[in-house]
């Protein structure tokens, strides 16, 4: 019996320490793909762009204009996608969610499609702040009128761009409370300091003053609906929560349909007016 005990105990510790290698991975899975033309998406106006980030990464990913701009100057989204997504993965719905009167950039972290690098928590939130760059330094954009959209792992860097930069409103779909957070949900045997203290979103979002969307799939397994509402409980009255019900994790986006696209272009709409 004490055999077997020092041998479960061995095993634990292994796997506690495979856990800590592959933390990287499992938070960045970082899918490489072609980073198409927006023209092949039936976006005739959009334009594949690189932008560089401090430490020398290009970062490569969809520009797409103002269509019918009422000013000189637009606002515009600056997208932050999903772990496993890739701006490629995400063509087909991209124009969708281009707000009226309103650019939208999207860019794929470093290390996902045809960005060079490779991620990391802190890695990512350099890319993020060098969208910001990139975007504040279009001529056609109004820099005091953007708002940051950030999915699930996305929820990271958009908090603390919004937290750390003046964006006039930030959208959060299925957004976490913390890597640990969901290290206790997804690896309850294991101590969850092992995930890291990366985006601790629940603390960082106490930073945000522009107003806040949440948008959460009512059935997510994978960020429990309460982390949502969690989050949205720090920002009071500046946030709104908006529930797409019957979805998961991974179909948000086809079961929200144009509520949701129409809940993005509102929401917009209202923060930059």
């Amino acid at each position: 019996m004490l055999r077997l005990a020092v041998l479960a105990a061995g095993a634990y510790v292994a796997i506690c320490f495979l856990l800590v290698l592959s933390r990287n991975r499992l938070i960045f899975p970082a899918p490489k793909s072609v980073t198409p033309e927006p023209r092949l998406a039936g976006i005739a106006d959009g334009e594949k762009v690189a932008v560089a980030t401090a430490d020398g990464e290009r970062l490569v990913g969809w520009y797409l204009p103002a269509r019918d701009p009422v000013r000189e100057r637009s606002p515009a989204l600056l997208w932050f996608h999903g772990n496993y997504e890739t701006v490629g993965s995400l063509a087909a719905i991209l124009g969708d969610f281009r707000p009226e009167g309103a650019a939208l950039l999207v860019v794929d972290y470093r290390g996902y499609g045809e960005s060079t690098g490779r991620p990391t928590v802190e890695l990512v939130k350099r890319d993020a702040e060098a969208a910001w760059a990139w975007l504040e330094g279009r001529p056609e954009v109004d820099a005091s009128r953007i708002v940051v959209y950030g999915r699930s792992v996305g929820a990271g860097p958009a908090i603390y761009l919004a937290a750390a930069r003046p964006a006039a409103g930030l959208i959060l779909e299925s957004a976490f409370t913390s890597l640990r957070g969901l290290a206790r949900v997804h690896y309850p045997l294991f101590p969850s300091f092992l995930a890291g203290s990366g985006f601790d979103n629940s603390e960082e979002i106490g930073r945000v003053t522009c107003p806040v969307l949440f948008v959460h799939g009512e059935r997510d397994r994978t960020v429990p609906l309460a982390m949502g509402r969690e989050l949205a409980g720090r920002v009071g009255d500046r946030g709104e929560f908006y529930v797409i019900r019957g979805a998961d994790h991974n179909d948000t986006y086809g079961a929200g349909g144009k509520e949701y696209t129409g809940r993005v272009g509102a929401f917009v709409a209202e923060v930059t007016r």
